[in-house]
């Protein structure tokens, strides 16, 4: 029995709302207790290594100090490596599902800032930040600078899931993540296709039926979190 009395293969309510930025575009993506504000806001330049003509995508990750149940430190001038392996990963992700050459000489940054974190902070900042991506390139298009159905090759999501009392379940809060025997975190595209799985057992070593079953689930709940953000994107 999980503690949120959810089924194992349920993800938690997902919600998602304007966020506060006044420039870029920004939402609030909220999975059960976890908020994250995602914004995307654009530059007309590029990084020194990236090829003429081709844009280039960033993310930055950032936890506030009151995000947790205990006060973590404000991170001032250096990320710890924890954020800076996230806000890797927010990168790749989102990259994986743009084509560059289409962006034009132009570089988005995703900003992804925890408000409240009850697990699964870096899967609701991929899904976030897919989510204001569209929204900016969105408002860049009715500029008339590039097209949208040009630059995304595909929608792209994140979602937990873990081995919890021997049971394979979906959408980790902290009470399971914390105590889970497996961790794994799954980035997938609207089609199918796998961008990236972090997956750690923290005592014994997990099967490749777990693993196949990480994966039969985790698609289940990258499928619920793509339609949320379909159903958002078309009111917004």
């Amino acid at each position: 029995m999980r503690p949120s009395q959810r089924k194992v293969d349920e993800i938690r309510t997902v919600q998602i709302r304007p966020g506060f930025s006044p420039s870029g575009a920004s939402i609030l993506f909220q999975m059960g207790n976890t908020i994250v504000q995602c914004a995307a806001t654009v530059e007309e330049r590029v990084p020194p290594f990236v090829a003429e003509g081709e844009g280039w995508m960033t993310a930055e990750y950032a936890m506030l100090p009151a995000a947790t149940h205990s006060r973590g430190r404000r991170e001032r001038t250096k990320l710890n490596k924890r954020g800076v392996e996230i806000q890797r990963l927010i990168g790749r992700s989102l990259r994986a599902a743009v084509n560059l050459d289409k962006l034009g000489p132009r570089t988005v940054t995703l900003d992804c800032d925890v408000l409240s974190a009850d697990g699964g902070t870096r899967c609701a900042s991929i899904s976030g930040a897919y989510i204001a991506l569209v929204l900016l390139l969105r408002q860049l298009e009715e500029k008339g600078e590039l097209k949208v159905s040009e630059v995304m090759r595909d929608e792209v999501a994140a979602v937990s899931v873990g081995l919890y009392e021997g049971t394979a379940i979906l959408d980790l809060e902290y009470i399971e993540d914390s105590q889970a025997e497996v961790d794994l975190n799954l980035v997938m595209t609207g089609n199918g296709g796998l961008i990236e799985i972090q997956g750690t057992a923290e005592k014994e070593p997990f099967t490749r039926e777990h693993l196949q079953r990480f994966l039969e689930i985790g698609e289940t709940g990258i499928k619920a979190i793509l339609e949320a953000g379909r159903v958002y994107l078309e009111q917004a």
